[in-house]
């Protein structure tokens, strides 16, 4: 092995590193050096600097694994496996129909496997039921930027404009935890007293605003949609709107100036409880000319009003002149490694490549063209997550699931339903190169590559197109996604091609996404090689387009849309004494599901367990002390956490992190009902109950199970 230039494997960042040859004797197989890149400029979090751990872990999958009598697993050979899964699809499409049989996919796989899962679905199981779990962190963003923008990239804006910011207001994104070599793009917005952060909770980055680097508004759980028409009141009444900007490039303004006209300050501090003089305060600093930048995040977004919520915080944004600046934006937080680029290209129920609708009859043309069928027999839109999810194993749902890159029994909402969905199934499969939560619920459990392992390319928050790369040979009986996707399509006599060499399956994907919103067709892994800034859109013969909306945004007619927006009630509220509201959120050591990082020793020894965050008085209240374990529950279920006291949660909160398992899983406890536009779940505002198990307890691991 040589120096291998390629991007870390967790978050939408994809901070550049450099791996390199283990010295003799190490237990892990290389070492990770950050590179220099304009993201993060050479910078690594704990997550990255450790990430070759994994490589080296004992209880990786090294064969197929298929479900005993007394529920353990036995090795098979893969032809076994394939011919299993293979007869088991026929006979469900025999017994129910083509929708049957779903795929459950993943915003860490590249776009090579997102490109080919997707295609697989469609073409060679022939059924619509296809989601990933970026429903569950991106969807209410991207529906958002959809209507109002007409296009949806995460940052419609390179990452290093932020450097010349002089104010930032980021509404539920703790990137101090989430990826911390962001901050130092927001170094200029903390050096001018301009960093705003909106969080219930004093995050890692809400500390950021100390010492008159900003302001931290702190409000009610589930207010962020009724904070953010509270300063578009403002905005409007105050006269601090671009007049010019307005005019020449929105539509809809009288609209939105009515529909804010009831949400004035002192009924904005009622509902919320940020004080009117801080509403004014950054109403006031949003609307100095120039250096300004709205981020928004999971969490305003994770909610059943999570789209009307980011189109509001979009509206300020446009009324104040800002996307479109060569100084100033709106952007959201993509989350994770491969949400932009998952959602791109063929994975959400409702989406072909380029980011086409699959209603379009001239995309289903162009598509079915690239692939060498009739557009006929793509199937139509298929079910979103959640509802996809509810529908395992009962009557006209799907019966037999593929998981490719997720882990729902952590990841979903409703968590405890979900488990038990899946128990309903006739045949689950899933790949993993580890035995996942999920994985444990499998009848068939493929063995799969790591990043480290495989070349592909990945799309992070930026819209830029980078280059994963080998470093390291897999071991024995692992199996690329590409492979074992064409030999099943082979085994099932399905129709169009399916390449083996990522290089191969990009060009294809480049071209099935020519003229699309989301046009790779300019690109390949020959030009990506050469460090190419690959901002798509990326036709043949551009540059790229590393800025969005300069000249025009993506409606037909070159026009933003003003899209008014009203508050309405999330599905549950506080009703009886005790009552908290449970906010859940991430931790700087752990990824999503915990699958990978709680392998991980350094990461699993600083955040070994579920701990509930609740403020000192909270827990007087309810005689808890700090240390102490504690049920959190409500009608859905139970986990067990330890306490740690904290001034900085508002005392009718409770926090949890959603990365461990079992009984310390948060999603047991969250609620599945969904944004009626982008079916993203409501994940932030679960009503619970804490109740103490006994005395402070010996330190043990709460959740922690690999």
């Amino acid at each position: 092995m040589t120096e291998t230039a390629t991007h870390c494997p967790y978050c939408a960042f994809q901070c550049a590193m450099t791996l390199s040859p283990a010295p003799a004797g190490s237990p892990e197989p290389l070492t990770v050096d950050g590179r220099d890149f304009p993201t993060n400029r050479g910078g690594l979090c704990k997550k990255g600097w450790t990430s070759g751990a994994l490589l080296g872990e004992t209880d990786r999958l090294t064969a197929p694994l298929f479900r005993t009598a007394d529920g353990g697993f036995e090795e098979v050979e893969w032809d076994v496996a394939l011919d299993r899964i293979a007869e088991a699809v026929r006979q469900s499409r025999e017994e129910h129909g083509p929708d049957s049989v779903g795929i459950f996919g993943g915003g860490g796989l590249t776009n090579e496997k997102a490109y080919q899962l997707g295609k697989f679905a469609r073409l060679a199981l022939g059924t619509s039921r296809i989601d990933y779990n970026g429903r569950f962190c991106m969807s209410s963003a991207a529906a958002a930027a959809n209507r109002s923008f007409g296009v949806d990239r995460g940052l419609p804006f390179p990452v290093e404009d932020l450097d010349a910011a002089t104010t930032v207001l980021i509404l539920g994104s703790n990137m101090a935890d989430t990826m911390p070599p962001f901050l130092s793009h927001l170094q200029g917005a903390r050096a001018a007293g301009g960093l705003i952060v909106v969080d219930p909770r004093r995050s890692s980055t809400a500390r950021l605003t100390d010492d008159g680097a900003g302001l931290h508004l702190q409000p009610a759980p589930g207010t962020d949609l009724e904070l953010l028409l509270g300063l578009l009141h403002i905005v409007i009444a105050e006269r601090l709107v671009d007049e010019t900007f307005i005019a020449e490039r929105t539509t809809g303004y009288a609209a939105l100036r009515r529909s804010v006209a009831a949400w004035w300050p002192e009924r904005v501090q009622s509902v919320t409880g940020v004080p009117t003089d801080l509403l004014r305060r950054v109403a006031r600093r949003l609307a100095s000319r120039g250096g300004t930048y709205i981020l928004t995040g999971r969490g305003v977004e994770q909610h059943v009003n999570g789209t009307d919520t980011a189109t509001a915080a979009i509206n300020l944004a446009l009324v104040l002149g800002l996307p479109g600046s060569t100084d100033s934006g709106y952007g959201t937080m993509t989350g994770q490694g491969n949400g932009q680029g998952g959602r791109e290209h063929g994975q959400k129920c409702d989406q072909l490549p380029g980011y086409r609708k699959i209603v379009d009859p001239a995309a289903r043309e162009h598509v079915a063209r690239v692939w060498g069928v009739d557009p006929a027999i793509i199937p139509g839109p298929g079910l979103p997550a959640v509802e996809m999810l509810a529908s395992l194993g009962r009557e006209g749902g799907v019966r037999t699931l593929f998981v490719h890159g997720a882990n729902v029994v952590i990841s979903a909402p409703n968590a405890g339903e979900v488990r038990d969905a899946l128990t309903r199934l006739d045949l689950l499969v899933v790949s993993d190169f580890f035995l996942s939560e999920t994985a444990r619920y499998a009848d068939i459990v493929l063995p799969v590559l790591q990043w480290a392992e495989e070349e592909g390319t990945m799309t992070n928050l930026e819209g830029r197109v980078v280059r994963r790369r080998k470093a390291i040979d897999p071991p024995a009986g692992a199996r690329s996604e590409l492979w074992i996707l064409a030999e099943l399509a082979r085994r099932l006599e399905a129709p169009g091609r399916y390449d083996l060499d990522p290089a191969l399956v990009f060009d294809e994907l480049a071209r099935a996404s020519e003229g699309g919103i989301a046009d790779y067709s300019g690109l390949s892994h020959e030009l990506l090689d050469t460090e190419v800034a690959a901002y798509w859109p990326f036709p043949v013969g551009s540059t790229g387009t590393p800025r969005l909306f300069l000249d025009r945004f993506g409606h037909a007619d070159g026009r933003a849309r003003l899209v008014p927006v009203r508050a309405t009630a999330h599905p549950e509220r506080p009703t009886e004494p005790g009552q908290l509201t449970l906010i859940t959120g991430r931790l700087l050591e752990h990824y999503q599901s915990g699958s990978q990082t709680r392998r991980v020793a350094e990461l699993a020894d600083s955040q070994p367990e579920l701990r509930a965050e609740i403020h000192p008085t909270t827990a007087r209240d309810r005689g808890l002390a700090d240390g102490e374990l504690i049920t959190v529950e409500n009608h859905r279920g139970t986990v067990v956490a330890r306490v740690t006291t904290s001034t900085g949660i508002r005392p009718e909160t409770i926090f949890l992190p959603f990365h461990f398992a079992d009984d310390a899983s948060a999603n047991l406890l969250t609620s599945d009902a969904t944004d009626p536009i982008s079916a993203m779940p409501e994940f932030k505002t679960a009503i619970v109950t804490v109740h103490a198990i006994g005395a402070v307890a010996p330190l043990e691991t709460v959740g922690a199970s690999v």
